[in-house]
């Protein structure tokens, strides 16, 4: 059987077996759309900066070719910058051009199958990049362990996800398959810089590489970690080389033309934001781009001047020289030092508000297998392996791959969205493993079948693999005596071969299925479909309330662009804001940009206000008119809004208002389990007078008397238990404050609530807030309790009424739930938010305003709540 070793059956069994892989990439990623039916193509857009990316087409097409830097319609009342770039927009909207595609519906339909596309020519970069590594069979096992990965690198690929992450990984490793191809090709090429003939083939490739970054920098800016993995293997490389006497001139030809590219393609692309940021298009990147460059070429010429002297020398004085470099740059210019440090810390570093962002938590052991599960054994299988190549031939091929997979491990324990990054990584690795034990192991057992297996026989070079490339040579050893010992090794027992073949292949088998079954269960789930209470009550928003007076579809100037009286901002929690400028084309306060969102005006303060005065202060300076919630924001999310605002309010931390406590288990009280409950505080905040009351005031009944011991003291993860009792609230408070004067060390007390709606203090009316608006989806229940999903909320003046007691309206909102809303006198005067007439909103009176205990009533108009008129 000649379809391994015959060049030609090889070339079309290896091109169909690569067109099979895509073809399974391209079905898994396109399901949500295959088991669509006749839906609603915009209900698989996932809602968070895939929306923003189709206001983002939205713009371009409307205004094509130009490209929006500055946004209004986000972030009141500053706009946002626009800090990534246009590759993804262009991409998208060139689509939409070519197969005519103009209504909304269409457009969205063919920019979701962008990223689907993107990740699918993976398929073809991993066979190249596994072939120029090693040989034809570890590309194709590249290809194959790509198309089945999981984590990350399938979430962002799949139809609905219209992310620029998967344009990241495309990019950033076809720059790694061809910038290790030009050093492969340039470390084995005698350069002589007065005949270019000697080189060009060289600049071809460096140019090439170019500009694959420079592709990838248009995407967004985050390319320029690759720029660090360069200059890291460069001063390895470097250091190598001039121990074993090898000139450093090729590279820095390569790493000069490379990123000479790329300096040029930014200074004609223009800098968008000013300063030296390297996450921007700044001329910071340009300045990072050009020291790597010098730097290279002072490796060379170091090394040439020190070729003579002890080997030691050069990197003893490399270390000296970049101490005192960094000193110098730090002390004449220590706003460039902190660009660098802070951009260093920023990618690979932590900070603790991290946490909240679901895409940005640290990896976990437990994360990392399910999501690579049996390709990290592999994995780490091909470390090791590139470990002992590096030993043996001291190869730069396998010293690039170790320090760039490195580089991604470490950005991806640092935060899992980088999983796709890292996914090529573990692809590829896994590949060179499966590829050595094929070498090692396949022949005795394709022998045994009377097969071919495709193996070279030892001691012979595949001849698929480039000349002088690091996988070509991988059959016969540099050194003669390791070569012939492997060689009677394998010739003389076959079985430790044979299992360690059979071993590998099922560890490969076992990915394969578990990564393709965990696939394709996620996307034949709707988990990221759009939220229908949020789209239904951002279409009612949309239609229902007062035009922004800018206009959505123009392109504006942020130098010279000023908001018009009419605008207004949309407060909401940031997870939302892409929602709100795409669906109901107005403009939100915080965005998932994770602006607006700290500080005194930002969400996370207006939403954990403890008093209305407070929260009616940051509106006004924000401008908001409008105030939405959910019921994930009144629950899951609300640690994450407490830890946003701790960033502000330093006094303040999530304890203060949620506590997770051990209980015994009721069905085994020999163990324990965790329940979370409510602090007072809690019931205080905005978000929860808002939700859970609708702005009503809100009588405390009956609380839990908690008495509790540290871990310390329980030797539990969490605080345990000790005592919990049920009674009246005050009475639950006066017991805890009892409690905690006279308690042994380690132990406390509280009055707690494990119902949402159920507050331990009695919660004042809010005075300038009334709901206009809830969606359909009922989140209790319970006969007494009725909270709906989302609830929009619209901040007024509120009208004045003299009296004293309490006020009450009955009210009926959009949906047909009947409430009450009651407002206690303060100083001798009610302001109340709703209008018992002239009101258009889905949420209206059905009576009179009613002094409680007594006749006296009030009528009182839309324009008195508007313009804050005493009634009486």
């Amino acid at each position: 059987m000649d379809l391994f070793n015959n060049p030609k059956h090889r070339t079309y069994f290896i091109l169909a077996l690569l067109v099979i892989s895509a073809l399974f990439m391209f079905w898994l990623r396109i399901l949500p759309l295959l088991n669509l039916g006749n839906g609603d193509v915009f209900s698989l857009v996932q809602p968070d900066d895939p929306m923003y990316a189709l206001r983002q087409i939205d713009l371009t097409l409307a205004n094509f070719p130009n490209y929006a830097w500055f946004d209004p319609m986000t972030q009141y009342p500053v706009g946002s910058t626009v800090y990534w770039g246009p590759l993804l927009t262009y991409l998208c909207s060139f689509a939409a051009i070519l197969v005519h595609a103009t209504t909304p519906t269409q457009v969205i339909t063919v920019s979701l199958f962008i990223p689907v596309l993107e990740a699918v020519a993976m398929v073809f970069v991993m066979y190249w990049l596994g072939k120029t590594v090693a040989d034809w069979k570890t590309g194709l096992f590249a290809a194959f362990m790509i198309a089945s990965i999981s984590g990350q690198f399938f979430f962002r690929s799949m139809y609905g996800s219209l992310y620029h992450h998967i344009g990241e990984t495309l990019f950033s490793a076809l720059f790694c398959l061809l910038y290790l191809y030009t050093l492969l090709r340039a470390k084995k090429t005698t350069i002589v810089l007065s005949d270019i003939t000697t080189y060009k083939e060289i600049l071809f490739f460096a140019a090439l590489s170019g500009i694959a970054f420079f592709v990838g920098v248009l995407n967004i800016e985050t390319m320029i970690v690759f720029a660090l993995i360069v200059a890291v293997f460069t001063f390895v490389q470097a250091v190598v080389n001039h121990h074993r006497s090898i000139p450093n001139l090729y590279l820095a030809l390569v790493n000069t033309v490379t990123f000479g590219v790329v300096i040029i393609g930014l200074l004609l692309f223009g800098f968008k934001q000013p300063g030296l940021d390297l996450s921007r298009y700044t001329a910071g990147p340009v300045l990072a781009y050009f020291l790597l460059i010098a730097a290279t070429l002072f490796l060379f010429l170091w090394s040439d001047y020190l070729k003579d002297r002890k080997k030691y020398y050069y990197l003893a004085s490399l270390a000296a020289i970049a101490i005192l470099f960094s000193a110098i740059l730090a002390i004449l210019y220590p706003a460039l030092f902190s660009e660098f440090t802070n951009g260093l810390a920023g990618f690979f570093g932590q900070a603790p508000i991290i946490s909240t962002v679901e895409e940005d938590i640290p990896w976990t052991l437990a994360r990392a297998w399910s999501t690579f599960n049996f390709g990290l054994i592999l994995a780490t299988g091909g470390i090791l392996l590139l470990i002992w190549q590096t030993y043996e031939k001291e190869e730069q091929g396998e010293v690039f791959i170790l320090i760039w997979s490195i580089a991604m491990l470490v950005c991806t324990i640092q935060r899992i969205k980088y999983e796709y990054y890292f996914a090529v990584n573990v692809a590829l690795l896994s590949a060179i493993c499966l590829g050595c034990a094929w070498d090692y192991g396949a022949r005795p057992v394709f022998s045994r079948l009377g097969l071919s297996s495709g193996t070279t026989a030892p001691g012979e070079r595949d001849s698929s693999a480039p000349e002088g490339v690091a996988g070509g040579d991988r059959q016969k050893k540099g050194k003669g005596k390791g070569a012939k010992a492997k060689r009677e090794i394998r010739h003389e027992n076959d079985i430790p071969a044979m299992v360690i073949f059979s071993g590998t292949v099922i560890l490969a088998a076992l990915f394969i299925i578990f990564s393709a079954t965990a696939n394709y269960t996620a996307a034949s789930s709707d988990t990221q479909a759009l939220n229908p209470d949020w789209q239904e009550a951002l279409v009612w928003m949309a239609n229902n309330t007062p035009d922004t007076g800018v206009n959505y579809y123009a392109i504006y100037d942020k130098d010279t662009f000023a908001y018009p009286n009419t605008s207004y901002g949309v407060m909401s929690w940031w997870d939302y804001g892409h929602l709100i400028t795409y669906i109901a084309h107005r403009i939100p306060n915080a965005n998932p940009f994770q602006a607006g969102v700290t500080g005194p005006d930002g969400s996370a303060a207006f939403f954990m206000a403890p008093s209305e005065s407070v929260a009616d202060t940051i509106l006004d300076h924000d401008g908001t008119k409008y105030v939405i919630t959910d019921v994930e924001m009144d629950t899951g999310k609300f640690y994450a809004m407490a830890t946003w605002y701790s960033l502000y309010n330093t006094s303040s931390s999530y304890g203060s208002y949620q506590t997770s406590l051990m209980m015994p288990d009721p069905s085994n009280p020999s163990t324990y389990q965790s329940v979370m409950l409510n602090a007072p505080a809690y019931y205080s905040t905005m978000i929860s007078r808002l939700h859970n009351y609708d702005g009503s005031m809100a009588a405390a009944s009956s609380a839990y008397y908690v008495e509790y011991a540290d871990p310390s003291v329980s030797q539990t993860s969490l605080p345990a238990i000790v005592d919990v009792k049920e009674m009246n609230a005050s009475d639950a408070l006066a017991a805890a404050a009892q409690y905690n004067q006279q308690a042994r060390a380690g132990y406390h007390a509280a009055a707690l609530n494990l119902d949402f709606s159920s507050p331990i203090t009695d919660i004042p009316a809010l005075q300038h807030y009334r709901l206009v608006h809830e969606s359909p989806t009922s989140v209790t229940s319970t006969n007494t309790t009725d909270i709906r999903y989302v609830k929009i909320f619209e901040y007024v003046k509120g009208a004045r009424i003299k009296g004293s007691g309490i006020i009450e309206i009955p009210l009926v909102t959009n949906q047909g739930r009947n409430f009450t809303y009651s407002q206690e006198s303060i100083n001798g005067e009610f302001i109340v938010p709703y209008s018992t007439t002239g009101d258009a909103s889905g949420v209206h009176a059905t009576g009179p305003y009613q002094i409680e205990g007594t006749s006296t009533t009030f009528e009182v108009p839309e324009n008195a709540v508007e313009q804050g008129l005493t009634i009486n």
